[in-house]
């Protein structure tokens, strides 16, 4: 029998005005993957940028969906389709506010806690049983709206702490496909600390 395909979706939105922004987290650590596996990003497919290659012997894709956020389920439902990608193979990366800034949290699914690209999963899927990635990208400040917060660029000081969480991420992501959800949970939930 034929492997399954893993699926690792970072959600963010397409365009250059929004690459370095706090609501990208899950393009940027698709990025990192795809730099740390040699997986060049270059296909169009699904309303989707990916890339396949393989990693610890398991088939991958990796894919940014150019929907935007509210519409990431349609991109995902199609090629969960086209690669015949079980909900067990697949990973949804994505920004929470709910999370302090340098915090992983992987979890075997839920609701989607207000990140529309999430409930658009859901809801294209009919369902939350899918791993997430979750990157802490912390409350905005004062009254700024999150709407707002979100779409701002990662201050300097943030800049430098992304670093060492898409280093983390990317580990994460690969014991994930090689080892399983739970040793990932294990072993990355939690705060990066600072080197």
């Amino acid at each position: 029998m034929e492997q399954a395909m893993y699926l690792i979706v970072g959600l963010g939105n397409p365009g250059r005005e929004y690459r370095a922004t706090r609501h990208n987290a899950g393009f940027m650590v698709v990025d990192a993957l795809a730099q740390a596996w040699q997986i060049r990003m270059a296909r169009v497919q699904a309303k989707a940028i990916i890339g396949s290659g393989v990693f610890s012997g398991q088939k991958v894709v990796l894919a940014k969906p150019q929907t935007y956020m509210n519409l990431s389920g349609e991109s995902v439902m199609a090629l969960m389709r086209f690669y015949k990608t079980p909900a067990d193979h697949l990973l949804v990366v994505h920004d929470d506010l709910d999370l302090p800034p340098g915090t992983l949290r992987l979890r075997p699914g839920g609701g989607a806690g207000g990140q529309k690209g999430v409930a658009s999963i859901i809801q294209r899927l009919g369902g939350q049983d899918f791993a997430r990635l979750r990157i802490g990208i912390g409350r905005p400040p004062g009254q700024m709206e999150a709407a707002t917060y979100v779409l701002e660029d990662f201050t300097a000081a943030e800049q430098e702490l992304m670093k060492l969480v898409l280093a983390r991420a990317v580990l994460a992501v690969e014991t994930f496909v090689s080892e399983g959800l739970e040793m990932a949970m294990n072993r990355y939930n939690g705060v990066v600390e600072p080197l």
